[in-house]
């Protein structure tokens, strides 16, 4: 793999409006909102403001481009695939500036942020490859008929995305999204509109007809709010909370029944038995919590730890907290920066503080670093109850509670006592506790000896309250088709 280039730690903000129908415009109210470093707390630039009205006009611009006979629905479907992989091309191409871009905006670290860019381009390139080989069937149904059913996109679709991952999502729901022939209305989160919207720039030089894709940065309460219940919007994606789910899903019933996708909370158990390899479960563990400063919706915030193992895994555990470097996130070493903005990090701290007060041992971090930014000591909790608070709140944070266990069959019954289940993973080097588990866990992907292992060719998403259907791969395709079965009856010759 190619080394990370050297970040640029002032990027030129080429983008801040609105994009409809291949053109960037300013807002119809005139307002704007600021984004910010969460770093320095700095305003980085003003941001045109999407509300109601440049819904309607996106949503205008993108029925014109589906409509039949239109450049877009005409369009081969090797052709979509093509436009597809040119523009996860020029993703790549642009990969240092979109990191950099993304680091400014979001504060996660440089590397990081590259990783997650590179793999939105080949992200596209695999949905690419999948467009002319979307297809239906044919189904020998009784009598003289022949039936076979086509899958047709959706139409238009609304594409909300969260914060923590501004690039990789956007591209999680583009990809499938545009591969299977829809239109699309991305509204990027409030926190970090700015790889979205230079990400418009380039669906417009990879070659893309005006009006099929459109972004729209603003906020959730306005511009999510007007997609979510717009009565011509087809379908609705969602990542993010669990709470914002729900008005989402509601909002979806009450207007026209679009078809939601949700990729919500989560609060994932990561179980460790005595008998796993402890460098490497210490390891993974310890990422799966830590990463992106624990703004990860997967992220292992259970610790489930066999009681034979559990004093050293928490000295080890609080050993790796206490030598992870939290900083400035464009510097190599930093393996975490800041969290998102002011209420991300209260809350946090009131996590924490509701750890303490409810009996959990903090054994280290827990605290603010310096006087500007959004930063948090590594935190790592031993002695969680399953009853605490931290035990049962995503926290959405570098927080990792440890929990002592027993049995199999305790730990698979606790693992599920949640409202969530996105993920979760065991250590163990027993196939047979690995595939017991793998089967009992109320889990939309199962994690055996790693952790966070995502791919744009396998599913994704969560049971429960984490959410409703599948993102990536081929199950991610499915939520963007609809099936139209035809019967054609079949004339028979006169005897």
């Amino acid at each position: 793999m190619a080394s990370t280039p050297t970040p640029n730690r002032t990027p030129e903000i080429k983008y801040t409006q609105i994009f409809i129908n291949n053109e960037f415009v300013n807002s119809v109210s005139g307002k704007t909102f600021p984004t910010f470093n969460p770093c320095t707390e700095e305003k980085i630039a003003d941001i045109q403001e999407g509300d109601k009205e440049d819904i309607q006009k996106a949503v205008e611009a993108a029925k014109e481009a589906f409509k039949i006979g239109s450049p877009w629905r005409r369009m081969d479907a090797s052709k979509r695939g093509n436009l597809l992989q040119k523009l996860g091309d020029l993703i790549v191409r642009d990969a240092d500036y979109l990191s950099s871009l993304e680091t400014l905006d979001n504060g996660k670290p440089y590397q990081n942020a590259y990783a997650t860019v590179v793999a939105s381009g080949n992200s596209l390139r695999y949905f690419g490859g999948w467009a002319d080989k979307i297809q239906g069937k044919t189904i020998p149904i009784d009598g003289d008929f022949f039936c076979y059913t086509r899958h047709e996109p959706v139409g238009v679709c609304a594409q909300i995305i969260p914060w923590n991952f501004p690039i990789i999502l956007t591209v999680w729901k583009l990809g499938p999204a545009l591969a299977t022939g829809n239109v699309v209305i991305i509204k990027p989160a409030e926190q970090t509109p700015l790889t979205a919207i230079y990400l418009a720039a380039l669906v417009k030089e990879a070659g893309f007809p005006p009006g099929v894709v459109n972004v729209v940065p603003g906020y959730g309460q306005t511009a999510g709010a007007a997609l979510s219940g717009h009565m011509e919007v087809d379908k609705i994606a969602f990542t993010g909370s669990t709470e914002v789910g729900h008005i989402i899903m509601k909002a979806a019933a009450e207007s026209n029944l679009k078809r939601p996708t949700l990729e919500l909370g989560g609060k994932s158990p990561n179980v460790i038995f005595a008998d796993a390899e402890m460098g490497s479960a210490l390891m993974w563990a310890h990422e799966g919590v830590m990463y992106n400063s624990g703004q990860v919706c997967t992220a292992g915030s259970r610790t489930f730890v066999q009681e034979d193992i559990y004093d050293t895994f928490v000295q080890k555990s609080v050993e790796l907290a206490k030598a992870r470097v939290v900083g400035d996130p464009f510097d190599p070493a930093t393996k975490n920066g800041p969290q998102i903005d002011d209420e991300q990090f209260k809350r946090i701290m009131e996590l924490i503080e509701s750890g303490k007060k409810e009996g959990a041992t903090l054994e280290c971090g827990g605290e603010r670093i310096g006087d500007k930014g959004y930063f948090i000591t590594p935190t790592v909790f031993s002695g969680v109850q399953d009853d605490m608070r931290i035990a049962k709140e995503e926290i959405f944070g570098p927080v990792q509670q440890i929990i002592k266990f027993k049995t199999m069959d305790e730990v698979i019954e606790r693992a599920n006592k949640t409202q969530y289940g996105l993920g979760a993973a065991i250590f163990t080097k027993d196939i047979d506790k690995a595939f017991t588990f793998s089967q009992a866990v109320k889990a939309g992907t199962v994690w055996v000896n790693c952790y966070n292992i995502l791919s744009p060719m396998a599913p994704f998403g969560g049971f429960k309250m984490s959410g409703l259907g599948r993102e990536l791969g081929e199950y991610g395709l499915q939520q963007y088709t609809e099936v139209k079965n035809v019967v054609v009856k079949i004339p028979q010759k006169n005897s």
